[in-house]
């Protein structure tokens, strides 16, 4: 039984209400800037459009799916009652109230600073306070999870922490460490200058603040993902885990690589010396490890599957797979978008090649397809898996669930790939309108009308998500089988203790940011007349 059942369905609930306000938004972005509209009055308002976007997209909707998941996973997987109930709905209800403090002062026109708030362009300090009331209450929950493994490990002395708990809490110490960058640049450089205490901001050290979190938090955007490849894909198309271990050792190198690599997304900055934008290079190329080996296990997995169905020879698992299984097309949705998105990702890192696309729609392009693509897909999946024991209803419609898939994927694929096009011939992104009647900006027009099609789509495929889980009822005589998570195919294997907690992984995370981070903060810190004057956005 699960115990925190409402906790969870709250944190779903409102992570896809506010991803369906986020999706007509972005419809809505594509359209004005497209041949299909006229220029709209005041471009503030795309603006405002776009932080409400991406705001929703990158903090609220990842933060309430991995919180709700995680609680999900520590009483499934633990097979015990979530330690914590009444911190858990305090945390919830802290980020319910940061959303909405947050969404308030964008409405208003006073946070148009784009979810990035690179500084020195400064939002209301509301604005702020909603960002950091949504960060405090996923603290709760990154607190909770290690409580409850801790009194997990207390009552089982040596035994192997269920794969899927150890995903979880390998996710939640990522994100404590991923979202302190913010926080300290929020909270000592943002904050006092925004409350109008000073008039001038350091605004090469809050960029450098911002990398430590800005290209971790894709991490921890696709931990809940990653979690679902080795615990629920397996076992819902019929098949084996390839390998417990492998996926012990993907998520304890997403801790150890994907934090010090942040300077990456700084390339075009002069404040940060070539050297240490070289190594954060370097580390970025480091971080695609744990996502080949995850790539391999669960292709692994997938033909034990098709094997364990008769499948025979090289390939002939393949058309044995089922492919009626909504699990199974959005495995291989996401594993599509996966590899063109991180193939976009190779250029991203590269010091040279991120020369030729730095800033233009490719960047935008790169992000969908990895974020908003394979991880927010695998998102709907989560609750799909879940419904049953979080409402008591029949499995839900497969026919529904493989149209909204589908939608979606093709939605994505119409949407990001005129953008990387348009990216290699400079088109830059956050841009409210382009002026198609230019000879040289003509020949592009139809890229933007046709991912404005696209984004029209992804619409319909979030209305359905929606549709899809609200019209799910308990009927009578419905009895819903227990969860259960993958087996795995070799049951006799030996865990090894490194990779049974997580002491030596976090000190490896903790002391590599230092070396990486360390002297461009002390540099940028101590240099004199390094501040600049702020720009406020709406009034103060």
């Amino acid at each position: 039984m699960l115990h925190a059942r409402k906790l969870v369905l709250a944190h779903f609930w409102v992570a896809f209400v506010a991803f369906l306000g986020a999706l007509v938004l972005g419809a809505w972005q594509m359209y004005i800037r497209s041949p299909l509209s006229t220029w709209i009055n005041n471009p503030e308002h795309y603006y405002r459009s776009v932080t409400a976007h991406g705001t929703v997209m990158a903090y609220v909707l990842p933060t309430l799916v991995a919180m709700g998941f995680g609680y999900a996973i520590s009483e499934l997987a633990l097979k015990k009652p979530l330690i914590g109930m009444r911190w858990a709905w305090a945390g919830f209800w802290l980020v319910v109230v940061g959303t909405a403090v947050a969404a308030v002062t964008m409405a208003s026109g006073k946070a148009s600073v784009l979810y990035t708030f690179y500084p020195p362009m400064l939002a209301s300090p509301f604005y702020y306070l909603g960002v950091v009331l949504v960060v405090v209450g996923s603290w709760i929950w990154v607190a909770l999870m290690a409580i409850n493994l801790r009194a997990w490990k207390k009552q089982n002395p040596g035994e192997p922490v269920p794969l899927a708990m150890f995903g979880n809490v390998a996710g939640a110490y990522l994100w404590a460490w991923t979202s302190l960058g913010a926080a300290i640049e929020v909270l000592v450089l943002i904050l006092p200058a925004s409350l109008g205490l000073t008039d001038t901001i350091n605004a090469g050290l809050a960029r450098v603040f911002f990398s430590w979190t800005l290209h971790a938090i894709v991490y921890f955007w696709l931990m809940p993902s990653y979690i679902e490849f080795y615990t629920i894909v397996p076992r819902a198309i019929g098949g084996r885990l390839y390998s417990d271990t492998m996926g012990r050792v993907a998520f304890v190198l997403f801790l150890v690589f994907s934090m010090p690599i942040g300077i990456h997304h700084l390339f075009a900055d002069p404040q940060v010396g070539a050297g240490f934008k070289f190594v954060h290079a370097v580390m970025t190329a480091m971080v695609s490890v744990p996502t080949l080996l995850t790539v391999f296990t669960i292709v692994a997995s997938v033909e034990i599957a098709g094997r364990l169905r008769g499948g025979q020879g090289m390939f002939g698992w393949l058309r044995t797979l089922p492919w009626d299984n909504p699990m199974m097309l959005a495995v291989t949705f996401s594993f599509i978008m996966l590899g063109f998105g991180g193939a976009g990702g190779i250029i991203n890192m590269s010091y040279q090649l991120n020369e030729t696309i730095h800033n233009t729609q490719w960047v935008t392009g790169h992000f969908h397809l990895i974020f908003a693509g394979a991880i927010v897909l695998m998102y709907f999946m989560i609750a799909y898996e879940l419904w049953p024991q979080l409402t008591g209803c029949a499995p839900l419609s497969a026919a529904l669930v493989k149209w909204q898939i589908w939608l979606w994927f093709i939605g994505m694929m119409i949407l990001s790939m005129p953008w990387h096009l348009v990216g290699l011939l400079g088109m830059p992104r956050r841009m409210a309108y382009y002026d198609f009647t230019h000879p040289e900006l003509q020949p592009q027009a139809w890229t933007v009308t046709v991912s404005a099609i696209g984004g029209f789509i992804l619409l319909a495929s979030g209305i359905l998500l929606v549709y899809t889980l609200a019209t799910a009822r308990k009927k009578e005589g419905t009895v819903v089988a227990p969860f259960t998570f993958s087996r795995t195919a070799h049951p006799s294997a030996h865990t090894p203790v490194a990779l049974n907690g997580f002491g030596l992984w976090v000190a490896m995370m903790i002391g590599l940011t230092i070396v990486n981070y360390g002297y461009p903060i002390v540099q940028l810190a101590s240099l004199k007349e390094a501040s600049v004057p702020v720009i406020p956005i709406g009034s103060r």
